[in-house]
């Protein structure tokens, strides 16, 4: 009878996740992943069935992680849209303090897989159309309570969102002048202050 191996899953899902990040799916090797989980390729292997697995179930980690830190910003503000100006504000504090640049990890891999890469892009997408589906709840909701312009369609504005948060993850890679990128994010709030 095979014995089964018991680690915690969490800690090698967040010591694997760190290294994808760092590195990028490619990049990684499968020893690289051995010294930073601590566990035997055969142990991952069994785990996960392949560095794929790893790596997707890395990428659900990350995935949920974002998600509930948009949550976690509209459950704690006043308003959807204070929600949602929390979570902007975050987001480039973390860029800011991203000493390493590694970015977004969802953003990473859309940026790095291949088109052929069909599940891991359909479960990037998933992911990011998760936060955006958030996001566009909460600009609804900013809506109708008359804290939102009538002027904006809010699924257009919440794509907006997203490609903004997109470009200000790809920025923090190249620059670290924290005006700069606090501008880019001024100007982007600045939309939520139009006259309703």
């Amino acid at each position: 009878m095979a014995r089964k191996c018991k680690f915690d899953r969490d800690k090698v899902l967040e010591s694997a996740m760190g290294v994808f990040w760092e590195e990028g799916y490619c990049k990684t090797s499968m020893s690289k992943l051995v010294d930073a989980t601590h566990l035997n390729p055969g142990s991952i292997y069994a785990a996960f069935k392949s560095k794929e697995g790893l790596f997707s179930s890395s990428l659900d980690r990350y995935g949920r992680r974002s998600l509930e830190q948009l949550q976690q910003c509209l459950d704690q503000a006043a308003t959807p849209l204070q929600g949602i100006k929390a979570f902007l504000r975050q987001l480039v504090d973390e860029i800011v303090d991203d000493r390493k640049r590694c970015g977004c990890l969802l953003v990473n891999t859309a940026l790095e897989m291949s088109p052929h890469s069909t599940p891991i892009r359909q479960q990037v997408n998933k992911q990011l159309e998760a936060i955006e589906s958030l996001m566009l709840d909460a600009l609804r909701s900013a809506q109708k309570s008359g804290e939102l312009s009538r002027r904006h369609e809010p699924t257009v504005l919440a794509k907006y969102i997203m490609v903004n948060i997109w470009g200000l993850r790809v920025l923090g890679q190249t620059t670290k002048d924290k005006i700069i990128i606090q501008a880019c994010l001024d100007m982007l709030l600045s939309l939520f202050s139009e006259d309703c």
